[in-house]
């Protein structure tokens, strides 16, 4: 998967911030799917024809689906624009890209920022150090225009990496990260990039909302400034969030098979674009796990017959008081010779779970910051 374990960012000189799941993918899967992301790596992720669209107001920018770990958009930075793949992450609130001053392998592996080639770019001597499960990435501020799709946020606060450490770095797909959380986990004194886009009045709607296909090549959105109902089904169903730092909400219960598994009084859960699996605490996780009669290998990894995965019954999230199926194709994947997998992890140092893209792929979800809610509804396939 690919973000695992307790993401931490630490303005130096500033106060620290900890941010919850994610945004690395493991060793593990890095080097397994290393050829095949290197190979996708060279060439551009979408064609001239597959731009940004525009409907009414909302400002459309098509993402990628990589091998179900992670979706990639495209943004560009400074003046004349230089063009970067970034994950479009509702788990952190800041932007951070390559900068030509980098010298470590995975920077040689990505675009890197020019700021000698920008004449917009404003320096600073800020620097800020991130700290992941499998990685880290340590630079300087800056501020430069960003453009995405076709709004362009004026002086807009990023991060430029001077240094960045582990495979996980090194083999992913997308140059950098885009954050779109809450401001209160952003870096201090600087203001994330959505906040900027209603801030300086380049959408109507202070909202944004994600569609994320299963396709690996295209058909997957995020939308700002409005919502698109055609790339959902029925009502959207709205839930306040919990506490406006991530976009939190609070969990009635788990279930399955009509018997509560785990959240049996409440809990809280973070919907998280930047996180491939369902996570969540280690206790409740195993009873899950064991509910769908899952293995121990030697290694500590769980798997699953991959014969008994049509008779597995649905993980129920209760939210608000209406159920959110998860079926057994969605929560489980097929890897080589046949094994089979549950598409959950847990973590021990985590309270909450965090709904990542096998969660969000099943459910259209509209980010309100407006209204300090989300809305989701069943996601057209």
């Amino acid at each position: 998967m690919w973000w695992i374990g307790l993401l931490s960012l630490v303005a130096l000189s500033e106060c620290l911030v900890t941010i919850p799941l994610t945004k690395i993918e493991s060793t593990r899967e890095s080097l397994r799917e290393k050829d095949l992301l290197r190979d996708n790596h060279q060439q551009h992720p979408y064609s001239h024809a597959y731009k940004f669209l525009s409907k009414k107001g909302i400002t459309k920018e098509p993402m990628r689906n990589y091998l179900n770990l992670y979706y990639v958009g495209t943004i560009s930075i400074g003046t004349p624009p230089q063009e970067f793949r970034v994950v479009f992450d509702t788990g952190s609130a800041d932007l951070w890209v390559p900068s030509i001053y980098c010298s470590s392998r995975a920077c040689g592996t990505h675009r890197t920022f020019d700021p000698q080639a920008s004449s917009t770019f404003q320096n600073t001597t800020q620097p800020f150090d991130l700290l992941y499960g499998s990685g880290r990435v340590i630079g300087v501020l800056g501020y430069d225009d960003v453009r995405v799709g076709d709004l362009v946020c004026k002086s807009q606060a990023f991060g430029l990496s001077e240094t960045e450490s582990g495979l996980s770095l090194e083999f992913m797909v997308s140059d950098g990260i885009l954050g779109l959380a809450y401001p209160d986990i952003a870096l201090r004194n600087t203001t994330p990039v959505f906040d900027s886009m209603w801030n300086q009045s380049l959408i109507s709607e202070n909202l944004f909302a994600f569609y994320l296909s299963s396709n690996e090549k295209n058909g997957s959105v995020v939308m700002f400034g409005g919502v698109d109902p055609s790339y959902y089904r029925g009502e959207l169903q709205w839930v306040p969030v919990s506490k406006q730092s991530y976009w939190q909400v609070t969990v009635d219960s788990i279930s399955m098979d009509g018997k509560v598994v785990a959240c049996p009084r409440g809990c809280q859960a973070i919907m998280d674009t930047g996180t491939s699996l369902v996570t969540g605490p280690t206790k409740a996780t195993r009873n899950i796990l064991r509910s769908m009669n899952a293995l121990t290998t030697s290694t500590g990894k769980y798997v699953i017959s991959c014969e008994a995965i049509p008779s597995l019954p649905d993980i129920v999230f209760t939210i608000n008081g209406v159920a959110y199926p998860v079926p057994a194709s969605a929560y489980t994947m097929r890897e080589q010779k046949g094994i089979c997998y549950p598409n959950l992890n847990s973590s021990k140092r985590i309270k909450h779970w965090v709904l990542g893209d096998v969660f969000l792929r099943l459910y259209f979800t509209v980010y309100d910051r407006g209204n300090n809610r989300i809305g989701l509804a069943p996601a057209r396939a």
